[in-house]
């Protein structure tokens, strides 16, 4: 019954009826949802709708329009064949990053955040041209010269270094843009501060406990259910 009430508020301030029909998607996908009041960060505020038992309430109105104008921003980007950065480590994002990669051969973070990976990207990249030669030698088998003690530990560091540069093995420069699925977590706040030291701009799904000033394209939502992580980035794919 509640949450059949806050429906009929939000869908109450709608009038556009193509707009209405998108909210009410994205109520059934609790884009709506943000943290406890708690958690709130006072710059957030702007995107509240209001609190319902002490759970932010995201203005979803503002979410289409923000929605809206980084889709079509992140759409000329992929037809200019700009370079786009994705970093979205938690599980629920794993399917939408998947997605993204699959659709836009977007160069994707996954696991955890390289340190660096902008700030000292010469460096980096070393590491990454590193990765592909060795792969490509294990497959050739320049290797085999090796005793099996000593490919035991090359191949530790193989996967150990997939983990952190698999998804970027195509990141020959610096990306055009950093798009970002939740800002509060730890690797993804770190990337946010490398890209704007290196002045790349920064595209997020944020939630009520992230701060919108760090982000060049916000797009208010929930940003930790899986539901509402694949609508927004469906969306974006799909229009």
């Amino acid at each position: 019954m509640e949450n059949q009430d806050l429906q009929q508020e939000l869908v109450a301030e709608v009038i556009d009826e193509k707009e209405l029909e998108a909210v009410k998607e994205m109520m059934k996908a609790g884009l709506m949802y943000g943290h406890r009041k708690a958690k709130t960060n006072p710059k957030f505020r702007q995107y509240i709708y209001g609190a319902r038992n002490g759970v932010e309430i995201i203005d979803l109105s503002q979410t289409i329009t923000a929605l809206d104008e980084a889709a079509k921003f992140l759409n000329s980007q992929v037809k200019e064949g700009k370079l786009v950065l994705v970093v979205a480590t938690q599980a629920a994002a794993k399917d939408a990053v998947d997605l993204l990669a699959e659709k836009f051969k977007f160069q994707r973070i996954n696991d955890r955040w390289p340190g660096g990976l902008l700030t000292n990207f010469n460096v980096l990249s070393k590491r990454i041209e590193y990765l592909k030669k060795t792969e490509a030698d294990l497959l050739s088998g320049k290797l085999d010269k090796y005793t099996k003690k000593e490919r035991v530990v090359i191949n530790r560091e193989i996967e150990r270094m997939k983990k952190l540069f698999g998804g970027v093995r195509d990141l020959t420069r610096l990306p055009d843009l950093v798009f970002v699925i939740d800002s509060s977590i730890k690797g993804h706040a770190a990337a946010i501060h490398e890209a704007r030291i290196t002045k790349i701009p920064v595209m997020a799904i944020l939630d009520s406990d992230d701060d919108p000033s760090k982000i060049d394209w916000p797009i208010p939502a929930n940003d930790h259910s899986k539901m509402s992580i694949d609508w927004v980035v469906n969306k974006i794919i799909n229009g």
